[in-house]
């Protein structure tokens, strides 16, 4: 199902005391993409923790699952969003960062 959030990322000072507290707390299971990031992969809603502060964002950051990326973007631009991170790649697929009329820093994501 297209344009959906399907994924919460959060900012974390160091990702092996976070992902140790959600799997005691609350039985998750994480998977670790390197030493500053690990992500549940249920395939509903997700939860990434970020531990490079150079790629955090500042608060929780939700990302819409989209059909097609490019279409997203001018989709975001026309309805008055600014994009504040180009799209790049990923395991697993594509995304860029936008921020809504508000301020809300969110991000939109393709599949491979």
């Amino acid at each position: 199902m297209p344009n959906k959030i399907c994924f919460i990322e959060l900012p974390v000072a160091a990702v092996g005391p976070t992902k140790l507290f959600y799997e005691s707390a609350f039985g998750f299971a994480m998977t670790d993409f390197g030493p500053t990031y690990s992500c549940t992969m249920n395939g509903q809603l997700d939860l990434g923790l970020q531990g490079d502060a150079q790629e955090a964002t500042r608060a929780a950051l939700p990302v819409i699952l989209v059909e097609a990326l490019e279409d997203a973007e001018r989709a975001v631009k026309k309805a008055g969003g600014i994009i504040t991170k180009a799209a790049f790649s990923f395991p697993g697929g594509r995304r860029f960062h936008f921020q809504d009329p508000s301020g809300n820093e969110l991000a939109a994501m393709q599949t491979e």
